[in-house]
This record gives C-alpha cells, sequence and structure tokens, in this order.
C-alpha cells in the first residue's frame, strides 16, 4: 500500500487507519508485481500457473513417511530453537557428502524456511539506515526483507548481452559506500540462472574482507544445475570465521516448498545471536519437520537426480520451442528451473502478463518484479511434468502466434 501518493481525503477508512496505525515503513512497502500477477490469474477458474517457484512433483515417499512416523512416536514437542543436534550433525555430514567441506554442526542453524533464515541474518546485522548492496535481478520477497529491516538496497544489475548475463565487478564494488553493511547474492540466480564463478567469489570475499563487509549468499538453487553436483559455494572458499551467511532451503531440491524448512550457515559467533532473534521470531521449525529434512538429507540424492532430469529434458523442449519465435530472446540458464525470456515486441512485462492470462489462460511471473534491470522479461517455472508444459506451451503458443 503506498500511501504517500495519496491526501487524506483521497484515502480509504481502512488506508488512513493503517496509515496511522502501523508503521510508516510497513505501510510504504512497495507492491510485489509478482504477487499481484498471480491473484490477477485466480480469476480464471482455469488458470494454469507457472508464476510460482515450485514444481509438480509431490514431496517423496521417504520423507513424507517419516514425518508420520516421528509424529506417532511423539515428536510434536518444542524442539531445539536452531534444530536438533543429529539433524545438525545430519547436516554437517551433508556439506561433506557433497561439497567435501568440514562444516562443524555450531555454525549450522535450522529454521523455518529458506525465507526465515534470509531474515534472521538481515536482522542480526542490519541497524536502520544500513545499505544493502544486492545483485539484480533478484527475489523481490528478498528486497522486502531489507526494507523491513529499515535498511536501503542499492540494486546493482547483472550486465545482459545477447541474452547472456554476467557480473561486473567494478560497478559491485563501487557501489559500496559507508554505509553499507552487506553484499546480498543469490547464486544460481533466480530468475535468470546465472552462476557465480569461483574466481568471482574469491574476489568478493577479498573485497569484503578488505572493507568489514557481510556477505549474504542464498545458495537456494545450488543443487540445481544441468552440469556436475552442485554451483560453486562461497562456501567453499571462504574461512569459517568470515562475515558470512549462507542461506539454503529444503524446498526446491526436496519439493518441500510446503514444509518450510531452511537452513543458515553462519559463522560459529554468530549461533548465539541466531538463537536469540529464533527465540522471539517463531522458535524454530516443528519437531517432525526437522526430522523428515534429515531423512531428505540422507536419502533424497535419487529424487534430486531424477528431477534434474526432468528438468533438463523440459529445458531441452523450451529451447526447441522458442527458437520457433523471432520476437522471443531466450537464453538456456546454467541452474535453477526458470525460463527468463523476452518478448522483444512488449517492453510492458505487466500488461503482457495480464495478456497471457486474459488470451491464453497462462500465468507467468513478471520480470519486473526482479528489479529494474528486467522490466520487459518474463519468467516461467519449468520445474513440472511435461504434459503440464506441453499445455503451458500449447497455451503460450496461442497468444505468440
Amino acid at each position: 500500500m503506498l500511501i504517500g501518493l495519496q491526501t487524506q481525503a483521497q484515502m480509504s477508512e481502512s488506508d488512513f487507519i493503517s496509515s496511522t496505525a502501523f508503521r510508516k515503513n510497513i505501510c510504504n512497502l512497495p507492491p510485489n508485481p509478482g504477487a499481484e500477477m498471480l491473484r490477477y490469474g485466480w480469476r480464471r477458474p482455469d488458470i494454469l500457473s507457472l508464476g510460482q517457484g515450485e514444481g509438480s512433483s509431490i514431496t517423496p515417499d521417504i520423507i513424507i513417511d517419516t514425518a508420520h512416523d516421528m509424529m506417532k512416536q511423539g515428536k510434536t514437542f518444542y524442539a531445539p530453537v536452531l534444530g536438533f543436534p543429529e539433524v545438525r550433525t545430519e547436516l554437517s555430514n551433508y556439506y561433506q557428502r557433497i561439497y567435501n567441506l568440514d562444516i562443524a554442526s555450531d555454525r549450522l542453524f535450522l529454521t523455518g524456511s529458506g525465507t526465515t533464515a534470509m531474515h534472521l541474518a538481515l536482522t542480526s546485522i542490519l541497524d536502520e539506515g544500513d545499505d544493502v548492496v544486492a545483485i539484480t535481478p533478484i527475489w523481490k520477497n528478498l528486497l522486502g526483507a531489507i526494507d523491513i529491516a529499515q535498511a536501503h538496497t542499492t540494486q546493482v544489475a547483472l550486465d545482459q548481452k545477447d541474452g547472456e548475463w554476467s557480473l561486473d565487478l567494478d560497478k559491485l564494488f563501487a557501489s559500496v559506500t559507508p554505509k553499507t553493511k552487506a553484499i546480498l547474492v543469490v547464486t544460481p540466480s533466480n530468475p535468470c540462472g546465472w552462476v557465480m564463478s569461483p574466481d568471482e567469489i574469491k574476489a568478493v570475499l577479498d573485497f569484503a574482507r578488505e572493507r568489514d563487509l557481510w556477505i549474504i549468499a542464498d545458495e537456494v538453487y545450488g543443487r540445481i544445475v544441468f552440469e556436475g553436483e552442485h554451483a560453486p559455494s562461497f562456501l567453499e572458499y571462504a574461512q569459517p570465521d568470515d562475515k558470512l551467511y549462507v542461506v539454503n532451503s529444503f524446498s526446491k531440491a526436496y519439493a518441500m516448498t510446503g514444509w518450510r524448512l531452511g537452513w543458515l550457515v553462519g559463522p560459529a559467533y554468530a549461533e548465539e545471536v541466531i538463537r536469540d532473534i529464533a527465540l522471539y521470531d517463531n522458535m524454530g521449525p516443528a519437531s517432525f519437520i526437522q526430522l523428515a529434512g534429515a531423512a531428505a538429507l540422507k536419502h533424497g540424492e535419487p529424487f534430486i537426480h531424477e528431477q534434474r532430469q526432468l528438468w533438463k529434458r523440459n529445458l531441452d523442449t523450451l529451447d526447441d520451442f522458442f527458437s520457433q519465435y523471432d520476437t522471443i530472446e531466450f537464453h538456456r540458464p546454467q541452474a535453477t528451473f526458470y525460463a527468463f525470456f523476452k518478448h522483444l515486441q512488449e517492453k510492458d512485462c505487466i500488461q503482457f502478463g495480464k495478456r497471457l492470462i486474459d488470451e491464453g489462460g497462462l500465468s507467468l511471473a513478471p520480470g519486473c518484479a526482479f528489479g529494474i534491470c528486467s522490466q520487459s522479461f518474463m519468467r516461467l517455472c519449468f520445474a513440472i511434468n511435461e504434459e503440464k508444459l506441453d499445455q503451458a506451451l500449447q497455451r503460450l503458443a496461442k497468444v505468440l502466434d
């Protein structure tokens, strides 16, 4: 709700109450175009939505069965706020097995979603008026979390040429001011699939150490890659006591979006601070969900491999589809399960998105929801079964043809 553009006389009664009863920065939060587009699409009973970041696969049975068994065994009481010791140890084992990293369990904090992990990280370091340099395009909710913390965001856009995205490190470093507290980077990137290289990671780490800055790395899509087992991680190049938070989640790789389980990796000296904040937040994730997450870590690799094969086939299908249209600019992403494409004759992504809904019954996420650098793009989630993707492309073709 943007109150600042209205006079008191123009406000509805509810708007006026909101503007006086609640925190000013909450009332002045900028709208989320992605959420607004979803709501617009829900008016149609036959809408096919690929605008959210989740697929059509159900959570694997081993995870569901573990949660059920744990509930039957009485694991329905309060759990340690940052996670059961055995689950934190399982996360440590996971990093050893997948990344060949020794990360002590006192650096691994279980959270009630990746979003919660991000809020805990930001809350622990930001004071009112601090600045966060964020590499965009980026998921709108992350910028909103900075707003809620009463900090300011400086957006540094990835460069884009012939559909390829790249990071200008000089531009990134030049954006840092004395007010900058942290650099926020999402790698692999939601929405464009860009992946930060090891050399770029090392350069950002060196710069942050020199300037005494925090780095917050969102690596939620780190396992959703089409070559190798994982994307490069900041944890592979950082020192244990670096001012580094790495945000992660069970949602994407294990088809657990509705479970709301994530984790945060930080320096050991952050453990007490994160615990204290979490105590005043939601006191940590549910007991049986934590233990189901441990089952995902132990037994989820075959599911991840199976999903990646499906997503790679879907990406091939999208490549073939978009190649038919001279009006579409699409570059195959390095990672994630999103097709981030541009219609060269549609500069207004909101109007184009509404046309896709009205004329095709297809809801996608508008590019402007991800920052000022991607106004004319659309994001299509292809973490779906092949039949649903075929239906979606038929609807898209109906509008494009």
